[in-house]
Order: structure tokens, then C-alpha cells, then sequence
């Protein structure tokens, strides 16, 4: 698919666009995008070098008891990185405020709808946990290993960079993370913050080059998704590791955070929801 033609997909989504306040049980409003482009474009072939998943968090979401009465819930959705659709974020937030005047029997009836419309939404299986919210414990914290954020660095460029990502050859396993992740809507054109930690085996990367490279996406158009699919690659292809996670944390939106991670490591996925300062 060229560009042209996921652009004539786009001019079809609701971001960016006035959109009515639906709010009766409506599953026509998911708009999945095929995530095939973008990955042809970064050079990622159908046979995927990662695994991984977009977990989100919808901090909105609310229904009708069958006596009428509000229920409000906090939920987890987890969408597989093999999924062959994403799910577009106003859309989404559209699709969760049309249960808000809708009568269900409770959470369990709630969240396997959901599960259902998501996974044919994205062609995959989707999962989907609702939390009332006295059960949910979100605890503050910060992503694991070396924070980057004080190095002295000179940032001169605000599209991705990946030449600044060089190697040694001293052999490391290592954790490092910064704050200064910022890119833009590919839509909207408006910024998207957030914070990744890169946890690789391999080559010791340059701190001060990968710093620079992350902020190099300062102004880089793209959904969080295909950012970090590109993080992930850029990565890879430049500084060859043996095994590579890229997880990334983005601020809210609308009510909902999206927090893609990408890892080659062949074992389960055991992802922490943990929630940072700005979510």
C-alpha cells in the first residue's frame, strides 16, 4: 500500500475532525488502520523481528446497571503487535463513550463485548480487563535502568537521526531510559509526549547518541505505535544487538494512554502496567 493510499485511508478516520457525542452502544465507530505501511516503510517485513503489544488504559469509561444507574470502571486493553490492524485513539475514545448510556448486567458482559468488537476490530485477539475503581492499586514510578536525561548534549536536529546511534565494542547488558520522548500526531500534527526505556544485550550503545536520536523524533509525524516499531528498528539495523526491548510510555489523551513495547526476546510477555509521573 503507498502512502497515498493510507492517506486516503486517514481522510477517512475522525481525528481531526468534529465528531458527534454518541452515547448508545455503538461498535461501528472503531476505525482500525492496517499497520502494514508504515512497517514497509521502516523496513519491517511481514515475517515480524519483534513481538510485543500496545497496552492501553482507559481512564473514561463508564455504563448503565439495568436500573439505570452509572457504573464506572478503569480498564486494560492489551492489542498483539501481530495484530494487522491498530486501532485509531479518537476512535477508540469514541467507541468508549458510547457504552456511557447504555444498560449492560455488569463488568463481565461489558468487557467481553469489548473484547469481541476490538479483536475484530485489529484481527487478532484482544484482551480486556475492567477494574471498579477501588481495586485498582496505580502506583507511581519510573522505568527501570539509567535515566539519559542529564547528559550534556547539543540537540541540533528534530527528524529522526539514526545515524547517531554508534556502538563500542565493549559487550554490555544494560537498561536505560529518558523522559524527552516527543513526536507529533501523524494526523493532527499535534505533540504526543512520552517516555521509552531501551533494554538491550549486545554492543554497548552510545548514551549521548541515543539520547540525541530519541530527541531527533522531536518532530517527527507518526502514530505511537509506528514510533516505536521505528525506535525498535533503527536500533537493530545501526547498533546490531543481540536482544532488544523498546518500551514506551506516552501521557494521555482523551482518556486513554497507549504504551507500545517490541522486544526480539523469545519469552512471554510479562508487561507492568506502571503508571509514570505525567499518566
Amino acid at each position: 500500500m503507498k502512502n497515498s493510499e493510507t492517506n486516503k485511508i486517514l481522510s477517512s478516520a475522525p481525528l481531526g475532525k468534529k465528531s458527534s457525542y454518541i452515547n448508545t452502544y455503538s461498535p461501528e465507530l472503531l476505525f482500525p488502520l492496517p499497520r502494514k505501511p508504515k512497517r514497509d516503510e521502516i523496513g519491517v517485513s511481514d515475517f515480524l523481528p519483534f513481538d510485543g503489544l500496545d497496552l492501553w488504559t482507559g481512564f473514561e469509561i463508564s455504563w448503565l446497571n439495568p436500573k439505570g444507574k452509572p457504573i464506572v470502571a478503569i480498564g486494560e486493553f492489551r492489542i498483539p503487535c501481530r495484530s494487522k490492524f491498530l486501532i485509531e485513539s479518537k476512535s477508540f475514545k469514541l467507541y468508549l463513550n458510547s457504552f456511557n448510556n447504555s444498560k449492560f448486567d455488569g463488568f463481565t458482559q461489558v468487557s467481553q463485548m469489548m473484547e469481541a468488537d476490538l479483536s475484530k476490530a485489529a484481527q487478532d485477539a484482544v484482551q480486556v480487563k475492567l477494574s471498579p475503581l477501588e481495586e485498582v492499586s496505580h502506583q507511581f514510578g519510573s522505568l527501570n535502568g539509567l535515566c539519559l536525561d542529564d547528559l550534556d548534549v547539543e540537540c541540533l536536529e528534530y527528524q529522526p537521526q539514526s545515524n547517531y546511534l554508534i556502538t563500542s565494542q565493549t559487550k554490555v547488558a544494560e537498561v536505560v531510559y529518558t523522559n524527552l520522548l516527543k513526536s507529533n500526531c501523524l494526523v493532527t500534527g499535534q505533540p504526543d509526549w512520552g517516555s521509552v526505556e531501551v533494554s538491550y544485550q549486545g554492543n554497548q550503545i552510545d548514551h549521548a547518541g541515543l539520547l540525541k536520536y530519541i530527541v531527533s523524533l522531536r518532530d517527527h509525524n507518526e502514530f505511537h505505535e509506528q514510533c516505536v516499531e521505528r525506535i525498535f528498528m533503527d536500533i537493530m539495523n545501526r547498533c546490531k544487538p543481540e536482544e532488544l526491548s523498546v518500551y514506551a510510555r506516552y501521557t494521555r489523551r482523551g482518556g486513554l494512554d497507549i504504551n507500545p513495547f517490541r522486544t526480539s526476546r523469545k519469552q512471554e510477555i510479562q508487561l507492568s502496567n506502571l503508571r509514570l509521573a505525567r499518566q
